[in-house]
């Protein structure tokens, strides 16, 4: 489709987006184009209805699209828009995992996972059936999309995907009753905001009791707007907090980087200075020190990565 699309879209004056080649855009002085294209399904959006409209004939000529009309359901994504914003949730999707799970009548959990959990691929009953939870996990992380609060949870499942066990699968429905409680639970995206790229990250050191590799996290905001999120392990095993705490750093300014090549792609300038914060001063001080010692070089790369490209806050833990 993407293919057949380039073809249709060069003399158009349609630009397909380096940093996701399934985005395709067009700006003129009074007008912007974009057009978004999954398989399929294609997204339109554009600050004029005639612009918009001129698109769909073209399309229509190439491909005898359906036009479904104002985007309200797209890929179990559920997209309400007001004059405050763009509001998008998955209840209907949550609704259905709760009902392929036989859990629609279940309590309510309050977190998606028990803070006392330890979790290891070596303990506990081995499922006879792992497709089951295999299946659950593949779903829950497409939830994922509108709710950052599992995904942490649902990330560290997804490491006992070859030989789950009975603990595991009890993990899984945590998470599914911690949706019940909240199934409309998503993101909201305000009209009315600051372009400026602000980002969080964290690091759980050592954290996993079967590798020892630590847990890195971080958030990305576009003003008050959360627009990018990520809980994983890293690949290698740091020997100090402060190393976990920089490879976690160095992964969310990658973020950043990707994220305004991304803005300057689609002609939107970004002039503020980025700023990352970390509840570690010690890590702060290495950002800003251009000496290296014996006991912090073998983290050097990450530190120039972090240096070079961010502006770096310190923000507590606790209030």
């Amino acid at each position: 489709m993407v293919l057949k699309i380039l073809s249709c879209f060069d003399p158009a004056g349609f630009h397909q987006s380096k940093e996701d080649y399934s985005l395709f855009t067009r700006r003129s002085s009074e007008t912007f184009v974009a057009l978004l294209v999954y398989v399929d399904d294609v997204l339109i959006a554009s600050n004029s209805m005639q612009a918009i409209t001129n698109l769909k004939v073209l399309l229509d000529q190439q491909f005898k699209l359906k036009d479904s009309g104002d985007l309200k359901y797209f890929l179990g994504l559920e997209v309400a828009r007001s004059k405050e914003g763009i509001n998008q949730c998955q209840r209907k999707y949550a609704l259905e995992l709760l009902e392929d799970a036989s859990l629609l009548g279940c309590k309510p959990a309050k977190t998606p996972m028990d803070q006392n959990s330890k979790l290891s691929k070596y303990k506990g009953k081995e499922l006879k059936d792992p497709s089951m939870y295999r299946r659950l996990i593949g779903s829950l992380l497409y939830l994922n999309i509108t709710q950052p609060d599992i995904t942490f949870v649902g990330h560290k499942l997804s490491q006992f995907m070859a030989k789950p066990r009975l603990p595991h699968l009890q993990a899984a429905n945590r998470i599914l009753q911690y949706v019940k409680g909240s199934p409309s639970q998503g993101l909201s995206f305000s009209s009315k905001f600051e372009l400026h790229i602000k980002a969080f990250a964290n690091v759980e050191w050592a954290a996993c009791p079967n590798t020892r590799s630590s847990i890195t996290g971080y958030c990305v905001f576009i003003g008050e707007s959360l627009v990018s999120w990520n809980s994983k392990k890293q690949q290698t095993v740091s020997r100090s907090l402060i190393e976990s705490k920089y490879r976690a750093m160095a992964i969310a300014v990658c973020e950043i980087v990707w994220l305004i090549s991304f803005l300057k792609d689609i002609k939107v300038s970004h002039s503020k200075a980025d700023l990352l914060f970390s509840d570690t001063q010690v890590a702060l001080y290495i950002g800003a020190n251009f000496v290296f010692h014996e006991r912090t070089k073998y983290i050097e790369t990450n530190c120039h990565v972090v240096r070079n490209m961010i502006r770096l806050l310190h923000v507590r833990t606790k209030s």
